[in-house]
């Protein structure tokens, strides 16, 4: 018995599965799933004829369709929907389609067709954000565990994102994944059986990567590393040489990983290259050690080559001009709005802007380490100032009078510029506050305690206008539909503004929740706040940059406020991704940079950085990093807050942004040519050599044999029409509405009703179209209510004669056709055999056609019997007498065309095999030598005769 062939065991029939396990048996029901797959030893097999009969493994057919099976037409056509929506193991060359619950988008097979054409795959995805990198490599590591070349998956990631990570395995990918970092261990070890490690033994995992990188756990890991690891934020693990020790811890863990010759690893980024091209070139590194060596800004022709093989970086103007042909990605709407600052808020900047200034300039006369600590708590002190009351409280009450000196200045980097690794950076500046206090006399810091009760007495009332304006505009955007995130910089200044945001929402919106969510909280509690606000229907969202980076925020929320204008433009675009990004449900999102006209803070974050980034961003298409060494960024705002003078009129703005210093000329200088370089770079490495028409056509062979999302919609709508469930049109496109209350599924079968969700609100709103609307549910091939439909279908097919709601034989009198003409409806397995590896079974529906003549059977050309069990319609009735007769005699004639039918079958296999080959593209002998055999004969599912109309 071959691996694809009918089996008989415990009374039932089955299909004899591929296995590496030479002792045991995989069987499949014929119309299971996988899930139900059993094993049995093979010692079974080998019994004694009539001896424990029902348990014995032996030889078995499909059973035929009988004329007791006669139904009509439409029956025959549900039968085939079915058939070809419970296939999983499909016989083209995508066969992870057959087991995701995601449409993938054209774009998106890019980084798969590459990946398949290497051995092992070394992939670096760097397309822009909100692009959808997670879906790209995971249709990699499902593709390929589907085709047997891996057996597990590890996903390493930062730690606020293992959740997430395991959410889009387990809907979108149907796989269930395990989280490892130190909160899980102890129940990863108490669940598992037997000695080996927990890396070992679960097969797919999503780690923290700093919880791995370690050396109490890195050791352990890399001994028993599952064989496909995916590395999200990779930008973290590549180093220069002032990066930080975590920086080299990660960058030594993943290079270890990659110095193995047989594994596969994907490693994902929004910013490849920081602007510190050691960086950039030890990431590229980790694809293959000799890319350390390429300098990126003049590869010669056979560089270029060789890394484009392995490194993929497209934009989303890129995508919708050469792909999709059409907006995949939501219309970003970007606006600025504006405050003014009260008498009150003036006067305590003004007090502090004068201090920060005396601060720099007396601190001229300091040793260069005393300098540079007034430097960091002169900007820190102006950041909380114009954050927030509450951020200028946090950071001038926190000090002690005997503090002690920092030894490392550097220390106080994340307290005022954001960096790129650390994303819960987001306590108020106290440190650099009170290491600068150190060097003062005591009159200056009596200063700062007057400055504390200037923003004691600012804190909540009317006079700070920077909350009370924001409120105003969150207003309008709630009633607009739109479900805002609000980005503050620090902690306090979060917590400040959600309960300032409650007090003053309630008025105009009533019902509104306001949450924030920080650095403070652990990813399970942000998690669960984030899910709680967002089941109201009006919601807000504050949240510091703890938020920013990886997390998935496009189902709940559509708009973006800027409280606290980030000092890092990388943080910009990253906050905003978190919206405007792939599955993104509303057409358009909003962009709201907030801030003062009289705000001299914003006023230099808007003319250094933000405006340099927006404008790089306009003339590219995509988002460029700032140059990544902080001195030179600290010198230009320095530069343009202390060097110039403050208006004394009260009507002017605070600074004079005339003329750019020349700090700030440099710093600019370097970003333009850093945008040159990605420009040259995205050119090179946008993959325009895979063409859109090339992948659609795999896509379309593939839609051919499983369905596409609209063979979905047609299958459910006629199903739940003939099992009795009401499904009604909404007024959106492609949205319906289906009744699940009790009283309204009372009549439909118990094995479909189960599948059904809770009956909460009475209703299911559900549509066809990916993404889609957050208050609606996706219902693709591989959910669970239409796997159950079409699995309960074509169960009661095989086994309730002439009852069965989808018929195995159906006549009908048409003017379609002009003779006589049988429609076979077949389903097909093959065995893609490659050497040294378990074969793989592949099944496909197949339709066939034929005319009786007097020299034989006539069959349709490809696609023309489909064409006619699609689209015929009867026209006349027929006698039931007539039909049982009609039926009778077709499936007296099946035996004899088993010959033909086979010889086209062969020649499909035969196209499958070319189709397996042309997507790897022969990447080695393994692949040159694959063979698809079909696996005879084919099983008759069904039979239609149409009887022309005379």
């Amino acid at each position: 018995m071959n691996p694809g062939s009918i089996v008989r065991c415990r009374n039932r029939e089955w299909v004899l599965l591929p296995s590496d396990q030479p002792e045991s048996c995989l069987l499949r029901p014929l119309t299971g799933a996988t899930d139900e797959v059993v094993a049995v030893h093979r010692q079974l097999t080998e019994l004694v004829p009539h001896t424990f009969d029902e348990e014995r493994v032996r030889s078995a057919t499909f059973p035929l369709p009988s004329v007791d099976d006669l139904s009509d037409a439409a029956g025959a056509q549900l039968l085939w929907q079915a058939a070809r929506l419970t296939l999983r193991e499909g016989a083209t060359p995508f066969r992870c389609l057959g087991r995701i619950s995601i449409r993938p988008r054209i774009y998106q097979l890019v980084p798969l067709l590459m990946a398949l054409r290497m051995a092992p795959v070394r992939l670096l995805i760097a397309d822009d954000v909100g692009i959808g990198k997670t879906i790209e490599a995971l249709l990699i590591a499902r593709e390929m565990l589907e085709r047997g070349e891996i057996k597990r998956i590890c996903i390493l990631c930062p730690p606020y994102l293992c959740e997430q990570w395991q959410k889009e395995l387990a809907e979108k990918f149907n796989l269930d994944a395990v989280v490892i970092r130190s909160g899980t261990v102890g129940q990863l070890e108490r669940r598992k059986v037997g000695q080996a490690s927990i890396y070992k033994h679960y097969a797919i995992q999503v780690a923290s990567i700093d919880f791995v990188k370690t050396e109490r756990n890195r050791h352990l890991f890399l001994l028993d590393c599952p064989d496909f690891v995916i590395v999200d934020e990779a930008h973290g693990s590549a180093v220069a040489d002032n990066g930080s020790e975590s920086q080299h811890q990660r960058h030594a863990l993943v290079q270890e990983l990659a110095a193995r010759s047989d594994q596969h690893l994907v490693l994902l980024t929004a910013t490849p290259h920081s602007g510190v091209e050691s960086a950039f070139r030890s990431l590229l590194s980790l694809l293959k050690p000799e890319f350390a060596d390429f300098d990126t800004t003049s590869m010669n022709e056979a560089q270029r080559i060789e890394l484009a093989r392995h490194f993929v970086q497209r934009t989303r103007r890129d995508i919708e001009s050469d792909w999709e042909g059409s907006h995949c990605f939501p219309k970003r709407e970007p606006k600025d709005e504006t405050y003014r600052l009260s008498p009150k808020y003036r006067d305590l900047f003004g007090k502090t802007y004068d201090f920060c200034c005396e601060l720099v300039k007396s601190g001229g006369s300091l040793g260069e380490r005393h300098q540079r600590v007034r430097y960091w708590g002169a900007l820190a002190l102006l950041r909380c100032v114009m954050s927030s009351p509450a951020a200028a409280l946090a950071a001038l009450e926190s000090r002690h009078d005997n503090v002690a000196e920092s030894d490392d200045e550097a220390d106080f980097r994340p307290f005022v510029f954001e960096s790129s690794e650390d994303r819960t950076d987001d306590e108020q500046p106290a440190p650099p506050v009170q290491a600068t206090e150190a060097t003062l006399a005591e009159a200056e810091r009596r200063r700062l305690r007057d400055l504390a009760r200037l923003a004691q007495s600012l804190h909540g009332s009317d006079g700070d206008t920077k909350l009370t304006e924001c409120a105003n505009l969150l207003v309008k955007l709630l009633k607009d539909g739109f479900n805002p995130i609000v980005w503050c910089r620090y902690i306090a200044t979060a917590e400040y503004l959600a309960a300032g945001l409650s007090k003053r929402l309630e008025r105009s919106v009533p019902g509104v929740r306001v949450v924030a969510v920080t650095g403070r909280m652990t990813d399970d509690e942000r998690m669960t706040i984030i899910q709680e606000v967002e089941s109201y229907p009006r919601h807000v969202l504050v949240a510091t940059d703890c938020l920013s980076e990886g997390v998935n925020l496009q189902q709940g929320f559509n708009a973006v406020l800027h409280y606290d204008l980030p000092w890092n433009p990388n943080r910009l675009e990253q906050r905003e991704g978190r919206v405007d990004r792939y599955g993104q449900p509303s057409r358009t999102v909003r962009s709201i940079r907030f801030f003062s006209s009289d705000n001299p803070v914003d006023g230099v974050v808007l003319d250094v950085l933000l405006n340099k980034a927006t404008e790089i961003h306009r003339t590219l298409g995509t988002h460029v990093p700032v140059p990544e060494e902080s001195e030179t960024v600290t010198q230009a705002v320095l530069s343009a807050l202390f060097l110039r003078g403050r208006a004394a009129d009260a009507d002017q703005p605070l600074l004079d942004f005339g003329n750019a210093s020349p700090d700030v000329t440099s710093l600019h200088h370097r970003w333009e040519r850093d945008a040159e370089r990605e420009r040259v770079n995205r050119t090179r490495f946008a993959q325009r050599a895979l063409k859109p028409a090339e992948v659609r056509q795999e896509l379309d062979r593939t839609d051919a044999v499983l369905g596409d999302p609209a063979a979905v919609r047609e299958f459910v709508l006629a199903a739940a029409q003939r099992i009795g469930m009401n499904v009604m049109a909404e007024k959106r496109a492609d949205v319906f509405r289906i009744p699940v209350s009790d009283a309204a599924t009372a009549s439909v079968p118990a094995a479909v009703r189960f599948a059904l969700p809770p009956n909460r609100a009475g209703h299911w709103l559900v549509t066809f179209s990916s993404p889609n609307d957050s208050d609606t549910e996706y219902l693709g091939r591989n959910h669970r209510f239409v796997a159950t439909l079409a699995r309960y279908l074509m169960e009661e097919a095989l086994t309730k004669a002439g009852k069965a709601v989808a018929a195995r034989c159906g006549v009908i009198r048409t003017k379609a056709v002009s003779r006589l003409t049988t429609i076979a409806l077949l389903r097909v397995r093959y065995l893609v055999n490659q050497p040294d590896r378990v074969p793989l079974l592949a099944e496909e529906v197949v339709v066939e056609g034929f005319t009786a003549t007097t020299r034989g059977a006539t069959w349709l050309e490809d696609g023309a019997a489909l064409a006619l069990l699609a689209d015929a319609k009867p026209d006349a009735n027929v006698a039931m007498n007539e039909k049982r007769t009609l039926i009778a005699t077709a499936l007296e004639s099946w035996p004899p065309l088993n010959t033909q039918v086979q010889t086209r079958i062969d020649a499909r296999a035969s196209e499958l095999e070319r189709g397996h080959k042309r997507v790897r593209q022969a990447v080695s002998m393994k692949v040159r030598d694959l063979k698809v055999s079909p696996q005879l004969p084919p099983d008759l599912l069904g039979v239609l005769v149409m009887q022309p109309v005379v």
